[in-house]
């Protein structure tokens, strides 16, 4: 593994049609509570299906789940 797939960025800057894990939330104990009850827990993997500005439809398994830019800057990946 390289060191770049080892550093942590927001989901955010995934580019569409990559595959990512989270690594880590930086939210609010309110939106904490949110991204886990959607399912996006530390380890989980996502695809990137579109990027529309800094909003974002990812897939986690069979669900597509729509992510607002201020969301997606809060959650920590790296490549899968």
């Amino acid at each position: 593994m390289s060191s770049e797939q080892e550093k942590p960025f927001a989901l955010t800057m995934a580019d569409e049609g990559r595959k990512v894990r989270i690594v880590a939330l930086r939210a609010g104990c309110n939106l904490d509570r949110r991204l886990t009850d959607l399912g996006l827990n530390i380890g989980t993997e996502l695809h990137i299906v579109q990027r529309r500005g800094g909003r974002l439809v990812v897939a986690r398994g069979e669900a597509r789940l729509a992510i607002s830019g201020g969301m997606a800057m809060k959650i920590l990946v790296v490549q899968a």
